[in-house]
């Protein structure tokens, strides 16, 4: 089970500092680890590669909990499958951010009293450059103090030179299949960024506003509309009708007065109107509005625009220069000045689009774009999930990915920024367009320019699980470390990243899809369950509680709550009890190397151990399958619960409370004994190190001498199981854990000894009297020894002699008491219950409440009896 006998390590050190202090070891152990190149990862190794990319963080960016959680999962897996002999690489890098960066610095620039205009493009990119070498990526720093096993040399940046290469070529191969166009179409439009954003990049909330029912045209050929923007009426060029409204029947093919314009507009036919749905009719803006665009390509419409990039009205008249929400105001006025309000509702609720950026309102805006045309990428990318070349965890996730994928519209690529990769196509003077790959040489000449936009961020991160290892060069790393192993990362970024990189992998990389599965996990939540914002002032700096409790205490807090696609509450409180968890391996460890626990020699055979050898040595293989078989599932909660439990309650509270008896008495037994405790911490660390990197490292490697856990190998269950003797302690607990119990009811104090009897014999209990009199405190049974209480257990016999201890007449007058008030409130509770006049009309929460007072009763009346029971007559 381990490889330390084999190694022949040095002896170890035994001495521990009486407490843990993870300041002191966490910042030193990690460096030791990058320099020793534990987790860099060889291309020409003939082990099996593991690799995991990192989600990469904005270079705007710092360490969240979000950060954190997510960085806790993908390091516990790739420290295991590192300790299993696999090439492992965990990919880091950054984002260039496109929007947010440039937001970063252009507020830097306003300090100065400039904008980016006052340097020019050129100028203000280096400038962008410049803030990235003194100010971004501060999150690096963050990730290593979170114990990252990130191959840091192997570092990439989405906008360095390699990375644009990539963009290049794929935006170039994308374009001559013809799967990249231009066009003018409707686009989220951010007045605030001046770019356009995608679909997913727009978050909705319900905000007021107001919706005013305004009559399009006069008498018999007038209509009625109601809109929540007023000021788009200005660019109207239709009134849509259902095909099938006979209201509205006779002006259809008509022409009806826009009002302040001037102007006449259609009425059209249009399916897509419910004639449900308020008075049946809509204003159609092709312009300002997507499903109006639609419209308007349906019947041929002509799309006027009214406001600028700056969501200011452009349209002639007397609202031109004025902001949208002032024009809104202006024109409703001038409506109901002319009659043509025919109702109005303030506050009217509704879900309103905002940047996710800035969180200004979103303008949907007519707009000449790049588009990748997905229809053909995202059928790939749903095939290869319904075909299993791809599995996407947990299973229930699959239908939000294929609802979206299956519905996927074409997606607009080009953003009207100067930070990120310029759309690589350049114009001629006679209207010639040229899209120019990483090999090829711009066009020059008089009359030639470049496309000014550049691309979302998202097509330069999806390309990453490639784009890193070197392609489209076919690099060996590309070979060994492609397609990854699993990505693991929030179900909230499912069609933001993972459907980008599905669709660009199985493009790029001949149909081989970027990664076998898709872990994913929830969002960190609050203890109460509440989103953390710093709005709601429930957000948490995870550095805070790192400095206060040690890493390893975060860590485990994350991991211990994290169960596939949930989301995952967290609290302080439960951040200290893991660190308590720390302390206590600490402690624990530190005891048993005092005590001789060792690893050196062979694990002696099993017909020399005690039954608690047997016993522990069982368990230990049983959690190690365990372990492994809830690794494989991806599920971080249960394997941390299984190990706390394991590691807490049967290894320290009772293996190693057990053993003292045995080191005590000494001989062969106190030997075999203290080699078993060797092997099973030995173990149980390896176990817990990918979770717990820290203090594992520091108790393994002076536990066994070896040079570290990181790269020690991961336990294997060697099969080996003993029922037998994990019966006999479960007997053997049960008999500690009832008189324990007894004890306590009697109020007998821990330390307080108590003459006992016992009857072992022809029990498996029989070999373990002395430790259940070390345990329990039970002193031998003296010459006037008096069984005032008997306590059957697991075919055995305790009786305690309590005369000296306790008053038993005074314990039975409260006891009495007790179980008086139990039965009067059984009695209360039963005759309610049998009230068919109360049960009928008592709601359903108080009728349960009270046969939960029941039921509370009759686990009293049996408890104290059982306590009246075990003592003697007064």
């Amino acid at each position: 089970m381990t490889e330390n006998a084999q190694q022949q390590p040095p002896a170890p050190n035994t001495e521990l500092p009486t407490q843990y202090a993870p300041a002191d070891v966490e910042g030193p152990l990690y460096e030791r680890w990058v320099e020793r190149g534990y987790f860099e990862a060889d291309e020409k190794s003939d082990k099996p590669p593991y690799t995991i990319v990192i989600p990469p963080p904005n270079v705007t960016g710092s360490l969240h909990l979000g950060h954190a959680f997510e960085h806790t999962l993908i390091d516990a897996l790739t420290r295991r499958k590192r300790m299993q002999g696999y090439e492992t690489l965990w990919q880091p890098g950054m984002d260039h951010a496109g929007i947010a960066t440039q937001n970063v610095v252009e507020r830097e620039l306003g300090k100065e009293g400039k904008s980016r205009h006052d340097l020019g493009r050129e100028a203000f990119v280096e400038r962008v450059w410049q803030w990235k070498a003194e100010s971004g990526g501060q999150i690096s720093g963050q990730m290593r103090r979170l114990g990252d096993g990130v191959a840091w040399s192997r570092e990439r940046f989405t906008m360095d030179e390699g990375l644009s290469q990539a963009v290049q070529t794929i935006f170039k191969r994308l374009y001559d299949d013809e799967l990249i166009y231009r066009a003018e179409r409707i686009i989220n439009w951010c007045p605030r960024c001046l770019t356009a954003i995608s679909d997913i990049e727009v978050e909705y909330q319900d905000d007021e506003g107001e919706l005013v029912s305004i009559r399009y045209g006069e008498g018999d050929d007038s209509i009625v509309v109601a809109t929540t923007r007023a000021e788009t009426m200005l660019g109207d060029t239709a009134v849509a009708v259902h095909p099938e409204d006979e209201r509205y029947a006779h002006l259809v093919g008509r022409e009806i007065e826009l009002p302040l314009t001037g102007r006449r507009i259609p009425v059209v036919a249009d399916a897509h109107v419910d004639p449900e749905f308020g008075t049946g009719a809509v204003k159609v803006t092709p312009a300002h509005d997507p499903n109006d665009f639609e419209i308007g390509q349906r019947h041929d419409l002509p799309a006027v625009a009214v406001m600028d990039e700056h969501a200011v009205i452009t349209a002639h008249g007397p609202f031109q220069g004025l902001d949208r929400l002032e024009a809104r105001s202006a024109i409703v006025a001038a409506l109901r000045a002319e009659g043509r309000i025919v109702a109005e509702k303030r506050p009217y609720v509704h879900s309103v689009g905002h940047c996710s950026r800035c969180k200004t309102t979103i303008e949907p805006r007519l707009s000449m774009q790049w588009w990748v045309k997905v229809g053909p990428l995202a059928k790939a990318a749903g095939d290869a999930v319904r075909d299993g070349r791809v599995k996407i965890h947990p299973q229930e996730m699959e239908k939000r990915y294929f609802d979206w994928v299956d519905n996927l519209h074409d997606w607009c690529i080009s953003r009207q920024l100067w930070w990120g990769h310029r759309i690589p196509v350049w114009y001629g003077p006679n209207g010639e367009v040229v899209c120019v790959g990483p090999d090829d040489e711009a066009p020059t000449g008089e009359g030639w320019h470049q496309d000014t936009d550049v691309l979302d961020t998202w097509f330069s991160s999806g390309l990453w699980p490639f784009s890193t290892l070197g392609w489209p060069e076919q690099t060996e790393s590309l070979a060994k470390f492609y397609p990854n192993s699993v990505l693991v990362t929030g179900y909230d970024i499912l069609f933001f990243w993972v459907a980008r990189m599905m669709m660009f992998g199985l493009y790029a990389m001949d149909g081989t899809p970027p990664f076998h599965t898709i872990a994913l996990h929830g969002m960190v939540r609050d203890q109460f369950g509440k989103k953390m914002s710093k709005s709601f002032g429930n957000a948490v700096n995870p550095l805070d509680w790192m400095d206060k409790y040690g890493s390893d205490a975060l860590r485990f807090t994350l991991a211990r709550g994290a169960n596939p696609g949930v989301d995952v509450p967290i609290g302080e409180d439960w951040v200290q009890g893991s660190r308590n968890f720390a302390n206590k391996i600490w402690n624990a460890t530190r005891f048993a190397l005092m005590n001789g626990a060792t690893v050196e020699g062979e694990l002696p055979d099993a017909a020399r151990m005690s039954a608690t050898d047997r016993w522990i040595l069982s368990r230990l293989n049983s959690v190690v399958a365990e372990v492994d078989a809830l690794y494989e599932d991806f599920q971080f909660a249960k394997l941390s619960d299984a190990l706390f439990h394991f590691a807490w309650d049967e290894v320290f509270d009772w293996y190693v409370e057990l053993s003292k008896t045995t080191f005590q008495a000494g001989g062969e037994p106190a030997e075999v004994s203290k080699r078993v405790l060797g092997e099973v911490l030995d173990v149980t660390l390896k176990l817990l190190h990918p979770v717990v990197p820290f203090v594992t490292e520091t108790l393994w490697t002076t536990l066994t001498g070896g040079e570290s856990v990181v790269i020690a190998e991961w336990p294997k269950d060697s099969g080996f199981r003993d029922k037998a003797a994990e019966q006999e302690i479960e007997s053997l607990q049960s008999v500690i854990t009832e008189v324990r119990r007894f004890r306590a009811d009697q109020g007998l104090q821990p330390g307080q000894r108590v003459p006992a009897r016992l009857t072992l014999d022809g029990t498996a209990l029989a070999p373990h009297e002395a430790a259940i009199r070390q345990l329990l405190r039970l002193q031998p049974e003296g010459e006037n020894f008096t069984a005032t209480a008997t306590l059957p257990v697991a075919g055995a016999e305790v009786a305690l002699d309590l005369s000296g201890t306790i008053d038993v007449a005074a314990e039975r007058k409260r006891l009495a008491k007790d179980l008086a008030a139990a039965e009067k409130e059984k009695a209360q509770a039963t005759a309610k219950l049998g009230n068919e006049a109360f049960l009928a009309k008592a709601p359903d929460h108080v009728v349960d409440k009270i046969r939960g007072r029941l039921a509370k009763a009759d686990e009293d009346i049996a408890r104290i009896q059982a306590q009246l029971d075990r003592l003697p007559q007064a």
